[in-house]
Formats: structure tokens, C-alpha cells, sequence
């Protein structure tokens, strides 16, 4: 099992800054996708941004530019950093990761923080 605690959320301007943060525990960190995802009312979940071990990133096409994402394997934890936020970036923000066990993959959710994003 591996657990997800997110942290940072809240409610600012646009063009202002957020960072969210996600700390695992129950596994090896460095081994760990580890991603967020944004729910916003009355939409499908979707992907913002992951990470891979390897420290690859992918970015949806919304956010390239303003968020980064990195991961801190010291503390087992992976930040979304939001710089000029949108109305449109308003939604809960989950965080998820995938732990893979031979040709098995485990996905864990967050309970996700909620960023509102005002005009």
C-alpha cells in the first residue's frame, strides 16, 4: 500500500502562485510515478502533470510554461509548482502514483486539495 497526503491548496487571484505538495509513504519513493491530476466541476478527471523515476516530465498542453513539477527523493514527496494561475485552473487537485511490481501496476490516489482561482 502507498499512502498520499497532498497539501498547498487554497483559494488566490489570478496570476498568482500556488505550490501543492504530495508526500508517499508505504513504498519506495524513487521507484514511483508519481503525477497530479485536476477535477474540476462537472469535467472528467484529467492529467496536469508526472514525473517518472527518471525525472521525465509531461505536461498537459493547458499548463506548459506555468506549473512544474519535480520530485524530492530525499523526502519522499513530488510538488506541483503553479505560477500565473487561471479561473480555469480551479478544480481539486489529486495526486497519483503507479508502482509497478513485475508486469503489475498499482495506482494510488490522493484525497485531493482544492485550488480556486478568482478574476
Amino acid at each position: 500500500q502507498v499512502q498520499l497526503v497532498e497539501s498547498g491548496g487554497g483559494s488566490v487571484q489570478a496570476g498568482e502562485s500556488l505550490r501543492l505538495s504530495c508526500a508517499a509513504s508505504g513504498s519506495t519513493f524513487s521507484r514511483l510515478t508519481m503525477g497530479w491530476y485536476r477535477q474540476a466541476p462537472g469535467k472528467q478527471r484529467e492529467l496536469v502533470a508526472d514525473i517518472s523515476p527518471g525525472n521525465r516530465t509531461v505536461y498537459t498542453d493547458s499548463v506548459k510554461g506555468r506549473f512544474t513539477i519535480s520530485r524530492d527523493n530525499a523526502r519522499n514527496a513530488v510538488v506541483l509548482q503553479m505560477n500565473s494561475l487561471k479561473p480555469e485552473d480551479t478544480a481539486v487537485y489529486y495526486c497519483k502514483c503507479d508502482r509497478i511490481i513485475g508486469i503489475d501496476v498499482y495506482t494510488y490516489w490522493g484525497q485531493g486539495t482544492h485550488v480556486t482561482v478568482s478574476s
